[in-house]
């Protein structure tokens, strides 16, 4: 009965996706007979079609070139090619891979620990609070030009403008979880004897673990629109750059090329954090079996 289920949703999901597809494919060849049916949307000249995405994904990853032949990895083609082209497909990729691995392990690991310090201290919590509020009600993303001009169009510009999307949101988190901790717990520790370390350690960072794996998914989204977003405003390289290149020459597959591609950037990444949660957040799910 399982299987079944999982084999008509899986008919389903392919279903949406061909019939999306043929829609975008062909769908704008209807407009000059049906123009009240299909929207200006579907013109190719805004979001190309998935054929002409294709072909230029192949000659932006230098599987191709640009009269369309393939370029054979014996005779050199293919080298040649990511040589001539220093911002090609696989280098953009893992430059903006890169930035948004750092920015995210830097924002997590620093708005879980004063997350964690403030959450748990009264009197630290009362002291900054205004000074949090204030900076959080900053519009992140419009920190981005001062942090380019401040630190270059070089990747720590765009490392540091990851981290200051994510550190407020983990952050946040992070604090709510370390206030909801039941203070029953900590006084059963203390009553055995345990370290404010120890308790640290054993009541207080399991129980904030919810709610950081919680803010992990959108954090590693967030992550990569500030990469993408420091790139945009000065770069030399990435995927962000790929796409200013490819609307200045007004080329709609290009820039499609660069938007799928992050979007399974984003897929892969939000699948291995949901894995590291399941594997860590493993004692929860067994108390629910129980």
């Amino acid at each position: 009965m399982k299987g079944r289920s999982t084999a008509s949703t899986f008919a389903w999901q392919l279903a949406i996706c061909v019939t999306v597809l043929s829609i975008w494919q062909w769908g704008y060849d209807l407009h000059a007979s049906l123009p009240w049916l299909v929207p200006d949307l579907l013109d190719p000249y805004f979001i190309s079609k998935p054929s002409d995405i294709f072909e230029n994904f192949l000659v932006l990853s230098c599987i191709k070139s640009k009269m369309g032949i393939l370029n054979g990895w014996l005779n050199g083609d293919f080298t040649k090619c990511l040589a001539r082209n220093q911002n090609n497909l696989w280098v953009a990729t893992a430059i903006t891979l890169k930035n948004t691995f750092f920015g995210f392990v830097t924002g997590v690991a620093s708005g879980f620990v004063v997350g964690l310090i403030l959450g748990r201290s009264d009197r630290l919590s009362a002291i900054f609070q205004p000074f949090i509020t204030a900076v959080n009600s900053i519009p992140r993303i419009a920190l981005a030009p001062i942090i380019v001009l401040a630190l270059g169009i070089g990747d720590m510009s765009k490392v540091v403008t990851s981290w200051i999307v994510v550190v407020f949101l983990v952050f946040f988190n992070t604090f709510e979880g370390a206030r909801s901790i039941d203070e029953g717990f900590v006084s059963a520790a203390r009553l055995l004897g345990a370290s404010e370390w120890q308790i640290t350690r054993t009541v207080v960072i399991p129980s904030t673990m919810a709610w950081v794996f919680a803010s992990l998914t959108p954090a590693i989204s967030f992550a990569l629109i500030g990469v993408i977003v420091g790139e945009f405003i000065g770069a030399e390289r990435g995927i962000g750059r790929l796409i200013i290149e490819s609307e200045a020459r007004g080329e709609a597959s290009g820039m499609m090329v660069a938007v799928i591609v992050l979007m399974l950037v984003g897929v892969i990444l939000s699948a291995l954090i949901w894995r590291l949660q399941a594997y860590l957040l493993r004692w929860q799910q067994h108390n629910m079996a129980e």
